[in-house]
């Protein structure tokens, strides 16, 4: 894939990743599971494209938030030609506990 920004996850991104699989693979079938996946990997590709497609965050100063699915939000920001994830929340979760 070519595109102008690498992107970059941050450890606390990847872990609120990790734990968001694990319930999906629980409680998802693996077709809903593989959509998933894919919707992730669009969008992180959208964002490597183009980092400024998001709108900014209204919870996070300086960052921006990509909607994967309504269960799911991706936030990062811009940092010369890198983007970093900085969290991959899931909205089944209570909203108090977003922190980047």
């Amino acid at each position: 894939m070519e595109s102008g920004y690498s992107v970059r996850w941050t450890s606390f991104a990847l872990n609120e990743l990790s734990e968001t699989f694990k319930y999906l693979e629980e409680n998802w079938t693996p077709r809903e599971l593989k959509n998933f996946a894919s919707r992730l990997d669009h969008t992180t590709e959208l964002i490597s494209k183009n980092p400024f497609l998001f709108q900014e965050s209204d919870e996070f100063v300086g960052a921006r938030r990509a909607v994967i699915t309504k269960h799911n939000t991706m936030y990062y920001r811009i940092k010369s030609d890198t983007v970093e994830v900085l969290s991959c929340f899931s909205n089944r979760k209570d909203p108090s506990k977003k922190k980047l």
